[in-house]
């Protein structure tokens, strides 16, 4: 693959290009992936390494109680992972009678777990290396502590003050009442400790175990539905990737209950609409883009839920060519609408990309949803709790709607790009709740159709379709741009630089050349690539 590097935006670093490589939000949990490539191992020990360690250096956007996914290319063919959890068995509607959305902080938001047995299973199946070593470099920056940058500092402060008083939160992460500024060594041993539990056991004390004892435990001190037999339950599933044809490439994601199929579906109705008349940063393109995927938001947000639930309208009926045509011919080249889902035919989050000279890539992909999750931290483990369990629905007969020992939706994605000739071309994700399929869009428009490398596509000024007409864009996209937009009848919101604000997302980008890879990470974030 072969990109332009013209120098389009104001870049603040260049592309990394090694045969070995990782690229993830926080310059420590790179070098930790860095360290199991260099003592022999490989993509997917180097992506959980980096995993592994982002709960310690990155806590505000994942935890020990994150879910996951993954897709990854072994050398020979793509596999896709849901460890995503599921719903208490005691919850139902009944549960949240009265109540207009599901809770969004505290334990009536914690779903399973799923992280850590994303961990296992990813080494199981593809690590060379024992799976304690992974957790060496973790370890290490919990028990003897890592400088907090300044970025992570500012949205740890901003957590603390909406979750100080959710259980255990305080405990684990406000020492002495306060939360660590930038530059200040933390040291966690409590997370050293679980982590130590963890690699110990192969995961076994998480689901089943001390681990999973405590977590129960604490449930049932504030009344909440989650026990060991919730835990105990859970599995990961490889489930494989769905995909969608653009040109020479295939853009492949994880089935539902994810919304990675709304980047699938904006794809598909963009095959319609010459989007390659336009540059990447016309007015024309980008308003055909924006309404491509308001198109798939609003199918997205009708349909989809736990694939297992999906009983009317499919995933197939939803990327069927001929219906993504006729969503295609909604568009107005010339104004904004507020699109209605169609009638289909029918019977706080932190990413990481590895690559290595074997020809294995990983897209991986972990989070606790808003920031620091629910707010609750089991005592005594730094088991930060995530709140999954506010993205269903409580509409009736709704296909999300919340039920026991259900997945809900969730918005954490990894993307991987096939070429049509069966070779791999782009592992990559985009952090930032549902700026994540509009980011996958979009990176793969810059990349594929527009060519630009990987590090000028993270730098590249972005949009984010909110509701209705209203589209959030980065201020740098240009008064010019804005202006055509507008006059198209978008409601456009500019954004200014904000290094808390992720409304746009951390990109993180590795693409296979003939040399090895050339990797983007995200100035947003403290996005960093590296790689020998």
């Amino acid at each position: 693959m072969k990109f332009t590097t013209e120098g389009l935006y104001a870049s603040r670093r260049s592309p990394v290009m090694a045969r070995n490589i990782v690229s993830t939000s926080q310059p420590l949990a790179a070098q930790a992936g860095l360290r199991m490539l260099a003592a022999g191992g490989n993509a997917a020990d180097a992506a959980l390494a980096a995993a592994i360690a982002l709960p310690v250096v990155e806590p505000t956007g994942n935890g020990l109680g994150s879910d996951a996914y993954a897709i990854i290319w072994d050398g020979k063919e793509i596999h896709g992972l849901n460890a995503s959890g599921r719903a208490p068995a005691a919850w139902s509607p009944e549960r949240f009678a009265g109540q207009e959305t599901m809770p969004q902080r505290g334990w009536e938001s914690v779903t399973v777990p799923g992280a850590v047995s994303a961990w296992r299973a990813i080494s199981d199946k593809f690590g060379k290396l024992p799976f304690e070593k992974l957790f060496d470099p973790a370890i290490d920056y919990a028990s003897r502590g890592f400088a907090v940058s300044p970025i992570i500092a500012q949205l740890w402060a901003n957590g603390a003050k909406v979750l100080q008083d959710q259980p255990g939160f305080a405990e684990a992460f406000m020492p002495g009442g306060k939360t660590p500024k930038a530059g200040e060594l933390f040291v966690n041993p409590a997370m050293a400790e679980s982590l130590r539990d963890i690699a110990e056991t192969g995961g076994d004390s998480f689901y089943k175990g001390r681990l999973a004892k405590k977590i129960a435990d604490f449930a049932r001190q504030h009344g909440a539905a989650l026990n060991e037999e919730d835990l105990a339950n859970h599995k990961a599933d490889w489930c494989g990737t769905i995909s969608q044809e653009f040109g020479d490439v295939a853009l492949h994601e994880i089935p539902p209950n994810g919304q990675g199929i709304s980047a699938l579906m904006a794809l598909g109705i963009l095959r319609h609409c010459q989007l390659e008349r336009f540059g990447p940063d016309d007015p024309e393109a980008l308003h055909l883009e924006i309404e491509a995927m308001k198109l798939a938001f609003a199918d997205l947000h009708t349909y989809v839920a736990d694939l297992d639930h999906m009983r009317e309208v499919t995933v197939e009926h939803l990327l069927s060519d001929k219906y993504l045509a006729s969503r295609a011919a909604l568009i107005d080249p010339a104004r904004a609408q507020d699109f209605k889902a169609g009638a289909p035919e029918h019977g706080g989050t932190v990413y990481v990309t590895a690559a290595d000279e074997s020809g294995m890539m990983v897209s991986f992909i972990q989070s606790n949803y808003l920031g620091f999750g629910s707010g609750v931290v089991v005592p005594g483990t730094s088991i930060s709790l995530q709140n999954r369990g506010h993205g269903f629905s409580l509409q009736p007969g709704h296909p999300n709607q919340v039920a026991g020992g259900k997945r809900p939706f969730q918005t954490i994605i990894p993307a991987f790009l096939m070429g049509r000739d069966g070779n791999p071309v782009m592992s990559f994700g985009v952090m930032g709740g549902p700026m994540q399929a509009q980011g996958h869009l979009q990176m793969t428009l810059r990349t594929q159709l527009w060519r630009q490398d990987p590090q000028t596509a993270a730098d590249a000024p972005r949009w984010q379709a909110i509701s209705g007409l209203d589209v959030a864009v980065e201020h740098v996209l240009g008064d010019q741009t804005i202006t055509a937009l507008r006059a198209k009848g978008h409601n456009i919101l500019v954004e200014t630089p904000d290094q808390t604000n992720f409304g746009f997302g951390g990109a993180q980008l590795i693409a296979k050349t003939d040399a090895g890879y050339v990797a983007g990470s995200d100035p947003r974030k403290d996005g960093c690539a590296v790689g020998f």
